[in-house]
């Protein structure tokens, strides 16, 4: 009889748990060595399967990279600004550094698959592009929000683009340089830029637009 509405059971319950293992171990591999480097029979020993066995779940290295993504973006959406206005929206940013010190794993995956999607042939490109662009446009619309309630004063479209792309570029810096030497103070260092991004954006000291 059909477990209607319940939990999963039996065989498609271990399947389900299986798909999950592969996926941790390839998110783990990816992050590790990178898409081009890790190949899917290193995955599925590092299951403790077969290749045959991992197949049966993902046809190619390419379906299993689309799954890594999927879960990744799921396990980080907890991490966006929504409900916070004005610049307390970009002090939220603080408690994505804090995020990063614990889940040193994700944020690898996430560094190391960006550098291979530089190759416009790479697989991930079009997810790393995407959410590149809608991290800075979500970003530009809140310091613009901000603007037109008079936390800080005005600015253009292209100087609120600016400033996000130049806060962006810091936070990745900060993220590659505590990714090599664990010792660098990642939260510390990202409280201290920001901190002065926030008095520069209330006093009205922008940076110049690349676009007017």
């Amino acid at each position: 009889m059909a477990n209607v509405g319940g939990t999963p059971r039996g065989p498609y319950r271990s399947g389900i748990k299986r798909r999950e293992q592969i996926v941790s171990a390839a998110a783990k591999a990816f992050g590790e060595r990178g898409y081009n480097g890790a190949s899917m029979r290193q995955i599925a020993a590092d299951v403790g399967v077969s290749p045959a066995a991992l197949l049966r779940h993902f046809q190619d290295k390419e379906e299993l990279l689309a799954a890594v993504l999927e879960w990744w973006a799921r396990e980080t959406a907890a991490l966006r600004l929504e409900g916070r206005s004005g610049l307390a929206a970009f002090d939220g940013l603080r408690d994505l550094m804090t995020y990063h010190i614990s889940h040193r794993g994700r944020l690898e995956l996430f560094i190391h698959l960006t550098g291979e999607a530089s190759n416009e042939k790479h697989p991930a490109r079009a997810f790393i592009q995407d959410r590149y662009t809608g991290i800075v446009n979500m970003l530009v619309k809140r310091l613009l929000a901000t603007a037109e309630t008079g936390e800080i004063p005005p600015l253009t479209d292209a100087q609120a683009e600016a400033e996000v792309r130049a806060l962006c570029a810091t936070m990745d810096g900060l993220e590659i340089q505590w990714l090599l030497d664990p010792t660098v103070d990642l939260v510390g260092l990202f409280d201290f830029h920001l901190g002065h991004t926030l008095a520069r954006w209330r006093s009205g000291a922008y940076a110049p637009g690349a676009r007017s």
